[in-house]
């Protein structure tokens, strides 16, 4: 075919790689497990590769009733977990013919505007991370397959639901800091009324409640640098409450912590631990590196799109929520020594 101004047709797929078309459809439309082989379904995929053959997804689509896109939601583009989240979706999509539209919704609170003048019409199917169902209703409508990450099972109006074992993560830095010997603990929690947050609430205080003389304050901050730095600092002036642990809901609230710290005259971790959770690139970069919980986003978003796939075939999506994993660094140490 080099040379050729003629484009491959699925037929000369077939010819080379000595399949029927029907076969050739099964294995470039991904239907091909359980009709045909392992080593049939490479041959074709070769012979595809070799020949340059590029489906005419247009027609394809049309016979399907199918637009193979799929819409992303995410409260925010300026969070390097989203980005992550669209990576690995984007990823899944592709190996499967389907293109990912990213689309941010206002502050990650709704209801989300319809971003095309009929989103059924547009789309296959949305992916939301960490948003409220209802507040997909101008979007989906009761039309649209629908895969909520990072959101509450109970609450997903059917949906299926992809998360990360976040409550685990907050067990896992609790019992980190309980082991160094810390008992009087700061939680800096965001102020967003979301489930995944209620969820690291709730694990850190059930943890905790669990060690007869540990105590734990909470208090909550708009999830940015100098918004933790604000409500910290004013937590850590409290003469009724000295804690030696902040456990913060994640990484930009952590680095607003250290600023709290330094102005109120405190080393970290000799006067007093901090703790994060996403592990972004900010975990490393502030000084002494934090201890936080690594999340996988690219694993995460994956799973969504593998999610949505399920849901589009009609079979049920993997269960089990994805691990997540404490990376402990220089920001946590044994509590200081009571002055005598």
């Amino acid at each position: 075919m080099a040379g050729s101004s003629t484009r491959p047709t699925s037929r000369d797929v077939a010819r080379v790689a000595g399949v029927s078309q029907a076969a050739v459809s099964l294995v470039l439309g991904d239907k091909w497990r359980g009709r045909v082989s392992e080593p049939t379904a490479r041959r074709v995929r070769e012979a595809a590769r070799e020949l340059g053959y590029r489906p005419n997804l247009a027609a394809r689509n049309l016979r399907l009733g199918r637009t193979r896109t799929v819409l992303l939601v995410v409260p925010a583009l300026t969070t390097e977990f989203f980005a992550g989240v669209y990576t690995g979706a984007a990823r899944i999509a592709a190996e499967h013919g389907f293109g990912v539209v990213l689309y941010p919704s206002p502050e990650g609170v709704g209801p989300a505007k319809d971003p095309f003048a009929s989103a059924p019409a547009a789309l296959d199917g949305v992916i939301a991370s960490s948003m409220a169902a209802d507040a997909l209703s101008a979007i989906r409508g009761d039309q649209l397959p629908l895969v909520m990450l990072d959101s509450d099972p109970e609450g997903s109006l059917g949906a299926a639901t992809v998360n990360l074992d976040i409550a685990d993560g907050i067990r896992q830095v609790a019992d980190h800091l309980l082991e160094l010997g810390h008992r009087r603990f700061l939680h800096l929690a965001a102020d967003i009324p979301s489930w995944t947050f209620e969820v690291r609430a709730d694990a850190l205080a059930a943890r905790l409640a669990a060690v007869p003389d540990s105590a734990l304050r909470t208090v909550r901050a708009p999830i940015s640098i100098e918004g933790a730095r604000r409500v910290a600092e004013e937590a850590l002036r409290d003469p009724e409450y000295r804690p030696t642990a902040l456990v913060c809901d994640d990484d930009k609230l952590a680095a607003g912590a250290y600023k709290a710290a330094r102005r109120a005259g405190l080393r970290i971790p000799d006067d007093l631990s901090v703790t994060g959770l996403d592990d972004l690139g900010l975990a490393t970069a502030i000084d002494p590196e934090l201890t936080t919980v690594r999340l996988d986003a690219e694993r995460f978003g994956e799973r969504g799109m593998r999610a949505l796939l399920a849901v589009l075939e009609g079979v049920a999506p993997q269960e089990g929520d994805i691990p997540v994993t404490l990376i402990p660094r220089a920001s946590t140490a044994p509590p200081p020594r009571p002055r005598p």
